[in-house]
């Protein structure tokens, strides 16, 4: 089961986990990251490098992670690839450790 990003990416965007990607399946919406679960060879190598603690195993996703299962996907079909490191959101730090950001989260499509 493929790895995906979950809510405390949503507006910090960091983009730490992209560079260590072997398969360079990260994709980059306005404000979050997604992993397409159809590159994604479930390495785990991207998980560490997430200094917010984002990114599951999908297998493991708790109920309140369980969306972005569907969400990682459908911005896989819909967003760019991203396979370089970026700065994160200006606002990063304010965001850092917020709960309940997903309504904040520009959805793909």
């Amino acid at each position: 089961m493929p790895f995906i990003v979950t809510e405390p990416c949503v507006q910090c965007k960091y983009t730490d986990c992209v560079e260590v990607c072997p398969m360079d399946c990260f994709v980059e919406g306005p404000n979050f990251l997604a992993i397409d679960p159809a590159g994604c060879i479930d390495c785990s190598v991207c998980v560490p490098q997430c200094p917010v603690d984002a990114i599951v195993n999908a297998k493991e996703a708790n109920e309140a992670q369980q969306p972005y299962i569907a969400i990682n996907a459908q911005a896989a079909q819909q967003w760019p690839s991203i396979t370089r490191r970026q700065p994160p959101l200006p606002e990063h730090e304010a965001w850092r450790g917020v709960v309940d950001k997903m309504h904040l989260l520009v959805q793909p499509g």
